[in-house]
């Protein structure tokens, strides 16, 4: 894959099953209007697609429990995504919403009369509801912490809001904005259950809670109190179901969610139906899906995102799609199971789960992945995969750390990897330990150890690569994104003789200006390095920047909030200042998710970028 090929890269999206109809969204990125295109494709029973509808960008597709309708998002160029609706047995789409900020996925009541759904709705006078542009809006006070998110902007002007619209476009604000809202889903054709956050938002807060309102508007009530966060409610006999999370305090880092129910009469406390060790929900994959007494989740496991089937009553699953490999979405109808799953090879295909009929997208060649596996110096295992160029080698090496710290690398189609190795480099990826996916002890075993075991996993993993042939051990480079950036400073500062260069980008350099920079850093720096100052010094790259003297790679998003720019020129200016050969690189207009879903003209300058930087360094 080369970086221009980001165009051939049709990535399937949300997928919806009822009866014979599985309708899947696509969306491929288009250079020369810099969008993303795409609408909602059929697929067969034998395999084979047919497109169903025509926007720029149709998507969040569901369809009417009666089977009669299809609700789906659509994107009109780089318009806010509206609410359309569509007979399933042919028609033309009829637009249901008009927002200013656009509307968010939908939700179909149980008798298929209404759909559910979460807006922003701005303030008067902003966002585009007047005339003036946005320099002309008054200032914003700001008297809390959780003030802005990145990707999104500012919150407390326009909070989201739960709305009930009907087939004729009557929509009904059922919640008053005075905090956030999310995860609607229907208690019954008259009543409406959401999350929000604890106390409905009275201070700022980690935890969140279950509520219910009448779907045409009135009180709201508390339903459950949760013991950490709530998302994804779903009702079923007479329990209330949600993926969830347990901690105390601003302890909720890296915490495996699990499967959760209440009585539905308010009547009993929570109780865990998962493994809190073992089993940890992929929210991104989408949200659960009943199946008789069962229920469908996806859950992530040393790099898989397994599609399993857990019963109602709890107890262990069975996996039915994703070993070796990336549940995306899924749906079901009855005994009919839809994935979306990615293997190494393949960004994404439709599965009809148990008949071995796959529906493969445009896509393009890839290159080799091995697993690899190996020990830490202190005996822990080590696991990540290799991505291998064409030709027998020895190939310069590149390690790519992965961004959270508690996410992964995984069995699924990583485009960046397969443009480096297209390149020639080998790539390394590996999952050291506070990653996502190997059991929630993993994932704590950084909390108030940045740098340390991290550091040994990684480079073990990377040892274990280059004791390979075909891998060269003098021409290596390393890099990373958010925590990867933040691991990349660190070793380029504790172990830089061990690479010839670095690209560090969207990074964590100094814990101290991230605190009251980033959206997140009222919390997450005590939570996962403590309060102490010095402690969080320690942590910090950017302390130990006199060690750094590698040629050195600042990349960063100007509008970046969940790592700001700060970090990036910090690290920066005390490199250039020491006579390091350093560069930055800014992107306008971009926040922290620009590798994977910025505008496609930037993917493609940054991908340019990278391999001007690995040529200059590592091909000599």
């Amino acid at each position: 894959m080369r970086p221009e090929d980001l165009e051939l890269l049709t990535t399937p999206g949300t997928v919806a099953v009822s009866g014979d109809l599985v309708l899947v969204s696509l969306a491929t990125p288009d250079l020369e209007t810099n969008t993303y295109r795409g609408g909602l494709h059929r697929v067969r029973p034998d395999g084979s697609t047919t497109p169903w509808t025509h926007g720029d960008r149709d998507q969040a597709q569901r369809i009417s429990p009666d089977g009669a309708w299809v609700a789906f998002l659509r994107v009109s160029g780089k318009s806010k995504p509206q609410l359309y609706v569509m007979p399933t047995a042919g028609g033309e789409p009829r637009k249901l919403t008009d927002l200013p900020l656009g509307a968010g996925a939908p939700v179909w009541s149980p008798d298929s009369t209404r759909i559910a759904f979460v807006a922003r709705v701005p303030e008067a006078g902003r966002y585009g509801t007047a005339d003036d542009g946005p320099e002309a809006e008054a200032p914003r006070r700001i008297t809390r912490l959780d003030y802005r998110v990145d990707d999104v902007g500012f919150l407390l002007d326009r909070r989201p809001r739960l709305h009930v619209v009907d087939l004729e476009g009557t929509v009904v604000e059922l919640t008053d904005g005075s905090c956030d809202v999310s995860d609607p889903a229907w208690r019954s054709s008259s009543e409406l259950i959401f999350s929000a956050p604890r106390d409905f938002g009275v201070s700022e807060t980690l935890f969140s809670d279950l509520y219910t309102v009448p779907a045409s508007g009135g009180t709201v009530s508390l339903l459950v109190r949760g013991l950490g966060e709530t998302s994804m409610p779903f009702v079923a006999d007479s329990f209330v179901y949600w993926v969830g999370t347990e901690f105390t305090g601003i302890d909720g880092v890296a915490r495996n969610a699990g499967l959760w129910r209440a009585p539905l009469d308010g009547s009993g406390e929570p109780s865990r139906l998962t493994d809190v060790e073992t089993v940890d929900i992929e929210r991104l994959s989408g949200p659960p899906v009943v199946v008789g007494s069962d229920v469908l989740v996806a859950v992530r496991n040393r790099g898989a995102v397994e599609l399993q089937r857990i019963p109602l009553s709890g107890g262990p699953g069975e996996v039915l799609a994703g070993s070796s490999a990336v549940v995306k979405a899924f749906a079901a109808d009855g005994s009919t199971v839809v994935a979306v799953v990615s293997t190494p090879d393949c960004v994404g295909q439709v599965e009809l789960v148990g008949t071995g009929v796959r529906t493969s997208f445009a896509g393009l060649p890839a290159r080799r992945v091995v697993e690899l596996n190996g020990s830490a110096s202190d005996g822990y295992p080590v696991h990540g995969w290799l991505v291998l160029p064409d030709g027998d080698g020895p190939h310069p090496v590149v390690m790519a750390v992965h961004g959270g710290p508690f996410m992964y690398h995984s069995w699924g189609f990583f485009d960046e990897a397969q443009v480096y190795a297209t390149a020639g480099y080998a790539v390394v990826l590996p999952n050291p330990r506070g990653s996502a996916g190997y059991g929630q002890a993993h994932g704590q075993a950084v909390v108030a150890k940045f740098g340390t075991v991290d550091v040994d996993d990684v480079l073990s993993l990377l040892d274990v690569a280059l004791e390979r042939p075909d891998c060269d051990a003098d021409r290596v480079g390393v890099m990373g994104g958010s925590y990867g950036g933040f691991m990349t400073s660190w070793l380029s500062a504790h172990h830089g003789e061990r690479f010839r260069a670095a690209w560090s980008e969207r990074a964590v350099n100094a814990w101290d200006s991230f605190t009251g920079s980033s959206d997140i850093g009222y919390y997450f720096p005590d939570a996962y390095c403590g309060p102490d100052p010095e402690a969080q010094r320690a942590m910090s790259p950017l302390t130990y920047v006199e060690k750094i003297n590698i040629p050195f790679a600042v990349v960063h998003s100007e509008q970046d909030w969940r790592c700001p720019l700060e970090q990036a020129q910090r690290m920066f200016v005390a490199l250039r200042r020491r006579g390091v050969e350093a560069e930055m690189l800014i992107f306008p207009g971009e926040g922290h998710e620009l590798t994977r879903s910025g505008q496609p003209r930037h993917r493609k300058q940054r991908f340019d970028a990278v391999l001007e930087w690995w040529g200059r360094y590592l091909k000599a």
